[in-house]
């Protein structure tokens, strides 16, 4: 994955992502001591980053494989990106979900276009379906997280970002899955000026916190977060790019995610989700490590049940 790469995926999938916004607040900088530049992936197209990689997986597909179509199994942001992008290249989209994922986001698959295969509410479930409608159907399969196409399509926010504050000292991204923080990592190792990457991630599923000081990817042994796109652990597409680009990560507890996301909401007055309020509680949690620094936060994306709000 060199710069062109990254260059060109940013150039293939324009017409399928919005640009999004780089905001401010000078109350948050006064607060940290710091210059923060927020990209703001929650006004992506479905709500959040996966977007970005869920368009470029679908755009390097072969006209033979579009014609097939694609499948995933996500309860999430990834489902709902996969349905939009497949809608907007017209391709087929096979979508697994847990029987009990949320009924506002099977709807919002079903509104993309997306067809949904309920299966039991296991990972095990999700991957053997999976893999029935792959072998049944032809259908090219997508990863969340772990799959180069995908990872290179998550790096162009960090692009985007750098080709507006060229420089930037740090950029902080949530860890999931790793899909994130590797294209972040990406991103500025190509294209920023001697810029770092954090990663922010729950004490309660510090998995990807564990793998860097092990040197193999670790599990989370609990799924106790709010920050519940965090809940996933690392793959081998991603791991190696984590271990090379990226400089460290900070873990927050839980009262720390609930008021870094509080904070935006009363401040910025704009709708995060709690797993991307998490780069934030470390940049408040540590301070002193980014006093006087230019920060860049991803901002992965807002889709929250407003009912169900942590604070």
């Amino acid at each position: 994955m060199d710069k062109k790469t990254l260059t060109d995926t940013h150039q293939r999938i324009k017409p399928f992502i919005h640009r999004t916004p780089v905001l401010k607040s000078s109350l948050l900088d006064d607060m940290v001591g710091a210059q923060i530049h927020f990209k703001c992936e929650n006004f992506q197209k479905m709500g959040a980053f996966k977007m970005r990689g869920a368009a470029s997986a679908i755009v390097a597909l072969t006209e033979a494989e579009r014609q097939k179509g694609v499948v995933t199994h996500s309860s999430g942001n990834f489902a709902q990106a996969v349905a939009l992008a497949a809608k907007q290249l017209k391709v087929k989209a096979y979508i697994v979900m847990p029987e009990n994922a949320p009924r506002v986001k099977k709807e919002a698959v079903k509104a993309y276009g997306g067809n949904i295969i309920e299966c039991e509410s296991t990972p095990e479930a999700r991957e053997k379906t999976a893999e029935r409608i792959e072998n049944e159907t032809g259908a090219t399969f997508l990863h969340p997280s772990n799959q180069d196409e995908v990872i290179l399509g998550n790096s162009t926010a960090a692009i985007e970002l750098l080709q507006e504050r060229p420089d930037l000292d740090i950029i902080l991204a949530p860890v999931g899955g790793g899909g994130l923080i590797a294209g972040t990592a990406l991103a500025a190792h190509y294209f920023g000026n001697d810029c770092k990457v954090i990663g922010g991630e729950p004490f309660e599923v510090d998995d990807a916190y564990r793998s860097l000081k092990s040197g193999k990817i670790e599990r989370n042994t609990t799924t106790n977060t709010v920050a519940d796109g965090l809940r996933t652990y690392l793959g081998d597409r991603n791991f190696p790019i984590i271990q090379k680009y990226v400089d460290r990560i900070i873990r927050v507890d839980e009262k720390e995610i609930i008021r870094a996301m509080k904070l935006i909401w009363e401040r910025m007055k704009i709708i995060i989700e709690p797993s991307c309020a998490v780069p934030f509680a470390a940049v408040l949690r540590e301070k002193e490590r980014f006093k006087s620094k230019k920060i860049g936060i991803i901002l992965s994306g807002g889709n929250v049940d407003v009912t169900k709000l942590p604070f």
